[in-house]
């Protein structure tokens, strides 16, 4: 509404300033006299002239009036400006959200209708999880099978990676699953302009956070001190104290490192189990995309409960150390917004007993 109202208050201005142009250039003509006889240039003093009297009288209350008018035009036009330029600025970003995030939803869109069926296996256009066929082989013996292997749901991939990490996931995939390379530098599809518009799509699908001031943007319900709603945290728990009554697991620390709410989205499993994304899960904690969790290696790492908690909550970044002697590549999520610190620490104490 602002930036219409702008618009038409700059239009109606150059508008009016053509015009006036226009009229004193209509008016300078008419009042022109032709030449007379065959002289090339009127001379000076064959034109009649206003009076003294006249150029001190109406004539320049005429002018001064014109100069006045536009004194205030250009008087009331530039704070105007002033005014609502903010506001036209903040309406063009969100159009171009808009625009940018409805292109990534047709990219992310099923197969069916015209898109890269991300949908397909994410779960649907919200990204709530759900599986990939794939085929594994086996390293020794050669055998090939087909699995349904679990995708994460995405509607929490912002709570747990930075928009970086996850155009690098775009662009190289993950090369040891369904999860193919999409951007056109890892070999995919998709140039570097519908990489960021996918981007965008599932920032506007992400669950919105609980304890935001002020989130990002309209499409984009998150910020840096959100957190998980609570009804989503409840869900985890409850799902996590069902496990553990129905003896699938012996604690809820372990539950919660198996949890295959969203697909494995709230799971450490997913990367540091082996075969656990298409339920053949080998040693726990063995080591898989992520390293090996057992064997005390993880003590090792982080002699102190506390860091590691601190890693976990926090994730890694490119180049920056953690523990004793780790290096972040940027592949370890942050944890920090999906569950709470009594959470984490319960998962901390079971890995610290692998």
């Amino acid at each position: 509404m602002f930036a219409a109202t702008s618009k038409s208050i700059g239009m109606l201005i150059l508008l009016t300033s053509i015009g006036g142009w226009v009229l004193y250039g209509i008016f300078n003509i008419r009042k022109g006299r032709a030449e007379i006889g065959a002289e090339q240039k009127l001379a000076a003093n064959r034109k009649e002239y206003y009076d003294d009297e006249t150029l001190e009288g109406s004539r320049l209350e005429r002018v001064q009036v014109l100069g006045l008018v536009f004194l205030a035009i250009v008087t009331i036009a530039l704070p105007l400006y002033w005014v609502l330029e903010p506001n036209r600025q903040a309406e063009a970003t969100f159009g171009f959200e808009k625009r940018f995030v409805n292109w990534g939803s047709q990219l992310f869109a099923p197969t069916a209708d015209g898109g890269y069926n991300c949908a397909g296996c994410h779960g649907g256009m919200k990204g709530t999880g759900g599986v990939a066929p794939y085929a594994v082989t086996d390293p020794k013996t050669g055998e090939v099978k087909s699995v349904n292997w679990k995708a994460p749901a995405l509607n929490t991939v912002l709570y747990r990676f930075s928009e970086e990490e996850i155009t690098f996931i775009l662009n190289y995939g993950r090369p040891f699953s369904p999860m193919s390379a999409w951007g056109t530098i890892g070999g995919g599809p998709l140039n570097e302009q519908s990489i960021d518009t996918l981007v965008d799509y599932m920032k506007s699908i992400q669950i919105p956070q609980a304890g935001c001031i002020e989130t990002r943007s309209y499409y984009n319900p998150t910020c840096d001190e959100g957190s998980l709603p609570e009804e989503n945290n409840k869900e985890i728990m409850t799902e996590a104290e069902r496990l553990v009554k129905a003896g699938t697991y012996g604690s809820l620390g372990e539950a919660l490192f198996n949890l295959d709410l969203g697909s494995g989205a709230y799971s450490c499993a997913r990367c540091h189990t082996k075969g656990w994304s298409y339920g053949d899960p080998q040693a726990t904690g063995g080591g898989a995309f992520g390293p090996n969790l057992t064997g005390g290696s993880s003590n090792r790492q982080f002699p102190n409960q506390s860091d590691m908690i601190n890693f976990i909550k926090n994730g890694s970044e490119l180049g920056k150390r953690y523990g004793e002697q780790g290096q972040g590549s940027g592949r370890m999520p942050a944890f920090g917004q999906l569950y709470t610190d009594e959470q984490i620490k319960l998962i901390v104490q079971y890995v610290r007993g692998l």
